[in-house]
C-alpha cells in the first residue's frame, strides 16, 4: 500500500456530503493510479457506511477504466490481436481476471484441431474438424442473444462454463482460425454474427466480380451449422434487404471487438448502470474513429 500524510487526508474527506468537494477528492484520489487501490479496499474493508462503501468501489472502477481505456488505446494503435482485445472487453468486467486460464484452454483446443488437420483436406473438411472438435468433442453450447446475461458476452466465462453467444462463441472460432491460418472471418450481414469461409485463391483468380463471389460457404457461429449461398440468398429475401458487397466483406478485428463492446453495452441499460453503458459506448467509439 502507498502510505502518506496527502492519502490519510483525502480519504478523510471521501464522504463529504458536498458533491463538487467529493468529485475534487475523488479525481485527486484516481491521480494517484492503480498503486492506490490496496488503501482503497483496506478502507472499505474497515467502513461499515454503505455510502461511502459504494463511493470507494466507484473511485476503484474509474481507476480500473482509466488504465483499460489506454490498454485499448495501444491495442487499437497496435497488433489489433483479436485475443487481447477480447481479453481486454472481459477485464472491463472483471478487472481482476487472470488470463492464463483463457490462454490454455485456446491452446488445449488449438492443439487438438491441429492434430485432425493437414494439408489435404477441402475447406469443407476443414471446418467440419473445427465444429466437431469445438461443438461436439468440447461441448461447446450456444445460447440466443440476451442482455440480461453479460458473461455470455466474454470469452473467459464462455471457455469456463462451455456456454456463449453467438458473439463470444464466434470470436472464440476466429481466434482458433486465426492461430490455424484457416482463412474464416465474421462478415456484416445484418442482424446476424455470422462468419465466412474465404477462397483464398480467388483474389488471384478473379479479382473483380462481387464479394460474396470471394466466400465458399457460411457458418453459424453459435452452432457450427454451414449455409451455402443460397441459405444466405433466401435469408436476405426474408428480411427485405438487398445483399449489397459492404455486406460480404471481412471485419477487421477492430470493428468484430467494437460490436462486442456495443453489445455488452447493451446490458447495462438500466438506471442503476447507465454509467456503464456510455463508458462501454465511449470504448466502442474510440475503436471505431
Amino acid at each position: 500500500m502507498v502510505e502518506n500524510k496527502e492519502i490519510t487526508a483525502l480519504f478523510h474527506l471521501i464522504d463529504d456530503p458536498d458533491e463538487e468537494i467529493y468529485t475534487t477528492i475523488s479525481d485527486k484520489i484516481i491521480s494517484f493510479g492503480k498503486g492506490i487501490i490496496p488503501n482503497l479496499e483496506h478502507l472499505w474493508e474497515n467502513t461499515t457506511n454503505e455510502e461511502i462503501q459504494e463511493r470507494i468501489e466507484s473511485i476503484i472502477h474509474k481507476l480500473h477504466f482509466r488504465d483499460l481505456t489506454e490498454d485499448f488505446s495501444h491495442w487499437k494503435d497496435g497488433s489489433n490481436e483479436l485475443l487481447q482485445g477480447s481479453l481486454l472487453t472481459a477485464q472491463y468486467h472483471y478487472p481482476e481476471m487472470n488470463s492464463t486460464q483463457v490462454l490454455q484452454e485456446l491452446e488445449k483446443l488449438r492443439r487438438n484441431i491441429w492434430l485432425e488437420l493437414n494439408n489435404y483436406l477441402t475447406p469443407l473438411e476443414q471446418v467440419n474438424v473445427m465444429t466437431s472438435i469445438l461443438y461436439n468433442y468440447y461441448k461447446m453450447r450456444g445460447v440466443e442473444i440476451g442482455y440480461t446475461q453479460p458473461e455470455e458476452f466474454l470469452i473467459n466465462k464462455t471457455l469456463e462454463t462451455k456456454k456463449g453467444n453467438a458473439i463470444s462463441n464466434g470470436i472464440i472460432y476466429l481466434i482458433l482460425c486465426e492461430l490455424l491460418d484457416i482463412p474464416v472471418k465474421a462478415i456484416n450481414i445484418p442482424k446476424q454474427f455470422i462468419l465466412a469461409y474465404f477462397d483464398p485463391h480467388h483474389e488471384i483468380m478473379n479479382p473483380g466480380g462481387h464479394a460474396s463471389e470471394k466466400i465458399n460457404f457460411y457458418i453459424d457461429p453459435l452452432n457450427g451449422q454451414m449455409y451455402s449461398h443460397k441459405d444466405v440468398e433466401n435469408y436476405f429475401k426474408r428480411i427485405s434487404v438487398p445483399p449489397t458487397a459492404s455486406y460480404f466483406r471481412p471485419l477487421s478485428n477492430k470493428r468484430v471487438i467494437s460490436y462486442l463492446i456495443e453489445e455488452l453495452a447493451k446490458c447495462f441499460d438500466n438506471d442503476r448502470n447507465r454509467y456503464k453503458m456510455l463508458e462501454l459506448i465511449s470504448l466502442a467509439k474510440m475503436l471505431d474513429e
